[in-house]
């Protein structure tokens, strides 16, 4: 395949995942691309057919550790990411191979907001039990005592990352008549302060002020295992989490016992450790909103990642 598309002149690319079908003919117009799923062939499987591709398309929950990037033949110049978060690429071993690295930042805020909002509404309102209740064809009729939520109005909304998706949540929240504040570190947010959003600085103070804490921060060493049990007995009684940042900033067991015992209200989440292979308690728990990643799966917001993708592609390998 290689003296195929270099007797042409195009230069290749590897795709790790299967893209919106848009996207993969904007880069087969520029590229000769080949699907490699990273996932399912696992490391040595994925190395062995790699060949010599000039740059490679990969997906959040594709392992590109040190091991795999330290293994990649010297003809790959760029690693273009279709998320905004790259906790799932070793930066520091492509910048040291030499590799550039890409992603699609600012094109999935209002998405992601969207879904965050969303995810309040369904944990607040108990939406996981009513769905049950029609899909299991348990419901018999409107009853006075069936399926209750709590109301969004006057609920303290607390913003943990005062970066863009957190801004879009809160501004959608106050909409909703919710009370909002944030946490953002020593620092303060103009753009939040402008619009009102009051920095709570001390973090415990932060969460004892806080009925629904909403999380938009990326995953680094610091926030890993942020929501534990430790973190929960500072939130007030049956408060509720949302996380649309990313699956390993909560600790399972604990968010789950406190759901169980209802030390916790409800939670409502988009994103999970080790997924798709989630905790299977979830799935089962009442007070458990959940949906399967879609923060940014709009029409619109996956075609312009892959316009981010196609062109950091072209800002390193130029377009064929």
């Amino acid at each position: 395949m290689d003296l195929g598309y270099r007797a042409y002149g195009m230069k290749r690319v590897v795709i790790t995942k299967t893209l919106p079908a848009p996207v993969l003919k904007a880069i087969q117009a520029q590229y000769e691309a080949t699907p490699l799923h990273l996932e399912s062939l696992g490391r040595e499987g994925f190395l062995a057919e790699l060949g010599t591709p000039d740059g490679i398309v990969v997906s959040p929950g594709d392992p590109v550790d040190a091991e795999l990037i330290a293994a990649l033949p010297g003809s790959v110049k760029v690693i273009a990411s279709f998320s905004v978060g790259l906790d799932h690429v070793d930066q520091d071993a492509a910048r040291t191979r030499g590799i550039a690295v890409t992603n699609t930042p600012d094109v999935l805020t209002d998405a992601t907001a969207d879904i965050a909002m969303l995810l309040i509404l369904g944990a607040l309102r108990g939406a996981a039990s009513a769905f049950r209740m029609i899909s299991n064809g348990e419901w018999t009729g409107w009853q006075p005592a069936q399926v209750f939520g709590r109301d969004l109005t006057g609920k303290r909304l607390g913003i943990y990352g005062a970066g863009r998706i957190g801004l879009a949540t809160a501004t959608r929240a106050a909409a909703f008549g919710m009370r909002v504040h944030y946490w953002a570190g020593r620092r303060n947010s103009a753009e939040f302060d402008a619009l009102g959003f009051k920095a709570v600085p001390d973090p415990d103070a932060f969460l004892a002020r806080t009925d629904v804490l909403s999380l938009h921060c990326p995953s680094t060493p610091a926030t890993r295992g942020l929501v534990n049990r430790a973190l929960i007995e500072k939130l007030p009684q049956r408060a509720v989490l949302i996380n649309t940042g990313r699956g390993d900033l909560v600790v399972d067991e604990d968010v789950i016992t406190a759901l169980e015992t209802g030390r916790l209200g409800a939670v409502g989440l988009d994103v999970f450790n080790g997924e798709p292979a989630i905790d299977p308690r979830y799935r089962t728990l009442p007070n458990a909103f959940i949906l399967p990643h879609i923060g940014s799966a709009t029409e619109e917001t996956r075609l312009a990642m892959g316009q981010l993708v196609l062109d950091g592609l072209n800002r390193y390998l130029g377009p064929s």
